[in-house]
């Protein structure tokens, strides 16, 4: 099914090339040369997904990102970018990406990691659309997450780790798990994206609580689970 995606991206020859392949892979492509009016497009436009490259003109990649978040655009992004550093990434990904793609890159590899965050936007049919799990409670249709009552403001990767974990609930869910999962990745990228990911969402769901929901289960992976019982 044809994609509707927004590149970001001041490079003319980099943006040209993207917006053509991915045109010709049966996908809708638009361009913004700068910072600020990929935000009002992706603001405005339903998109699929969000190529973006980090150093933009205007207004940078990951303040573009931030400011679609803080206006609760939960479009997921793939960051493009030359700085590819485990430092890098790591800022890429707390600003609200969902991906990061260092450059220089194959267009397939790209098209790959866009494909698989679209699908992350599709659940199964049959699911149960609200999970609970002890007061915390998530609504994969409204994308609404309450703990206690009160509300609880996720990134889409922190949303679609912690529906994950929900799905699971009572059960530990390995590392291999969340990467096939909630990252598609067929194969360990050798990085601690997991491990940031975990952690941000831990100091949003269980921080300032008395029962931990979240824990570590040495040697073995993850587990939500309500600790009062």
């Amino acid at each position: 099914m044809p994609m509707r995606i927004l590149i970001i991206e001041d490079d003319p020859d980099a943006a040209g090339y993207i917006t053509k392949a991915l045109r010709e892979a049966g996908h809708l492509a638009d361009h913004a040369p700068d910072g600020l009016e990929g935000y009002a497009l992706a603001r405005e436009g339903d998109y699929d997904v969000l190529v973006v490259d980090r150093m933009l003109p205007k207004l940078d990649g990951l303040s573009v990102i931030r400011s679609l978040r803080e206006q609760k655009v939960e479009t997921p992004v793939l960051i493009l970018s030359a700085l590819g550093q485990v430092d890098d990434r790591v800022k890429g990904l707390r600003a609200g990406g969902d991906d990061y793609l260092a450059k220089p890159y194959a267009f397939s590899e790209l098209l790959a990691r866009v494909e698989a965050l679209a699908r992350r936007r599709v659940g199964p049919a049959g699911e149960a659309t609200v999970y609970r799990v002890g007061d915390l409670e998530l609504d994969r249709l409204s994308h609404n997450v309450t703990r206690a009552g009160e509300e609880i403001l996720l990134q889409p990767r922190e949303f679609r780790l912690l529906e994950y974990l929900m799905r699971n609930a009572g059960q530990v869910v390995t590392r291999t798990m969340l990467l096939e999962n909630v990252w598609d990745y067929h194969f360990d990228p050798q990085t601690n994206v997991i491990d940031v990911h975990v952690s941000r969402l831990r100091s949003k769901i269980d921080k300032g609580y008395a029962t931990p929901l979240i824990h570590t289960i040495r040697g073995a992976g993850y587990m939500v689970r309500d600790g009062a019982r």
